[in-house]
């Protein structure tokens, strides 16, 4: 055991100075710093390079899997056109290199045999996964549970420990594919404001994964709803193979305007525009009825959002991976089309995702399709690019109408 420098002063006859240079040598010979400490943690040597490269730039398959809001809908026909062999196709051919699958646990989710997953209930989750590797892609399998399984890991210790047997036979079940494209994440949005329970959770439930899976990447975030602020409370897991991931919605006024979920007064927004000023700002404030929200839009004006502002939040991400020596991603970021103006839509996506590509960290937009989509489909019909959001996002429609007059790209 190193004592401090304090100690060798009192019993012994060497300079302080010399002292202190000796013991500052053992603390980093041990590996004192936050780095270091994350290079030499139980678990990994760390996420491979050549790994986070498939993470550069993604989309997200929210209704797939998870967010099936019919009783009945989890239904091999379900399963078998809600995505399909060209969506993914096409998802390829827009240049998207990996794919966030959002998987809600519940169907194959037995509280008391949670360790045991008939293989029945994973034949069509193992088909997506195929699907999608089969195309060169990579694929992070998103645990996202709904409201009511969340409220349980935030209240209940044991039911935390059945979640932990589910995900180390869910990890055991992958540990056999491409380590380099399957990434394992814990849990969309915790929801659970008590951050420091959630760091304990998180950490048990990263714990089971490794269990199950010796190398595959996990994926792990922050409390709540894994905004950057969320992020920025956490200490690294101990475990160096582990990427961190955080959402980005900021100014949700813009990003949620006309949303029927969450804060209530979000569907009477509209008009909002991005980028922000004390002055563009007033004619959207002057249509809510409530003097309370008309001042929030107000403040989104005078806090003047902007590619500048976006950068400067992001940027806090950045310095807090730095310190701790780990990568982390923006593994959800959108606008709701409802009632956004197109252009500040291409605007916001088009400054966020510079954002993170200028301080050099992965990103995976919400989502492929429905109200934040990358793709639009008419009276339900066959899915097309948007082509003002790929061009936000970098990339380009050309690669697609190629493969088109190929013929490719079908079931």
């Amino acid at each position: 055991m190193i004592t401090s420098p304090v100690y060798f002063q009192s019993h012994s006859r060497f300079p302080a100075r010399i002292l202190a240079t000796l013991f500052l040598a053992a603390l980093l010979a041990l590996g004192g710093s936050g780095a270091a400490a994350q290079k030499s943690a139980p678990g990994a040597v760390g996420v491979p390079a050549a790994r986070l490269a498939h993470l550069r730039h993604g989309i997200n398959i929210s209704d797939w899997f998870a967010q099936v809001y019919d009783p009945n809908g989890f239904t091999k026909q379900h399963f078998d056109t809600a995505i399909t062999a060209r969506d993914l196709d096409l998802i390829r051919a827009m240049g998207f290199d990996h794919v966030r699958l959002s998987v809600d646990p519940k169907p194959m989710f037995h509280a008391r045999q949670a360790d045991q997953i008939a293989s029945d209930e994973l034949n069509d989750l193992d088909a997506a996964v195929k699907m999608i590797l089969d195309r060169g892609l990579a694929v992070e399998i998103d645990i996202f549970a709904d409201e009511e399984f969340k409220a349980k890991l935030a209240a209940d210790d044991e039911f935390v420990e059945q979640f932990a047997d589910f995900w180390r036979a869910l990890a055991a079940h992958y540990a056999n594919l491409d380590a380099d494209r399957v990434f394992f994440e814990i849990l969309n949005e915790p929801e659970g404001k008590d951050r420091y329970r959630w760091y304990g959770v998180e950490a048990k439930l990263a714990a089971a994964i490794r269990e199950g899976s010796p190398g595959n990447t996990i994926i792990a975030t922050g409390a709540h709803w894994s905004d950057d602020d969320d992020l920025v409370f956490l200490e690294p897991l101990r475990d160096a193979n582990v990427i961190y991931a955080f959402h980005f919605y900021e100014s949700h006024l813009f990003t949620h305007q006309g949303a029927t979920w969450s804060s209530n007064f979000w569907h009477e927004l509209k008009g909002v525009p991005y980028p922000s000023t004390p002055e563009n700002v007033q004619a959207a404030a002057a249509e809510l009825p409530d003097a309370v929200h008309r001042l929030q839009v107000v403040r989104y004006g005078l806090d003047r959002w902007n590619a500048e502002r976006i950068d400067g939040e992001i940027g806090q991400v950045a310095a807090w991976a730095e310190h701790w020596g780990v990568p982390v991603v923006c593994d959800e970021f959108g606008v709701y089309r409802q009632n956004a103006d197109p252009k500040d839509r291409a605007a916001w996506l088009r400054d966020v995702r510079t954002a993170l590509e200028n301080r050099g960290i992965g990103w995976a937009m919400w989502e492929y399709h429905g109200g934040f989509g990358v793709v639009t489909s008419e009276n339900g019909g066959i899915a097309t690019p948007d082509d003002a959001t790929v061009r936000a996002l970098g990339l380009t429609v050309r690669s697609y109408q190629s493969l088109e007059s190929k013929g490719a790209g079908t079931n």
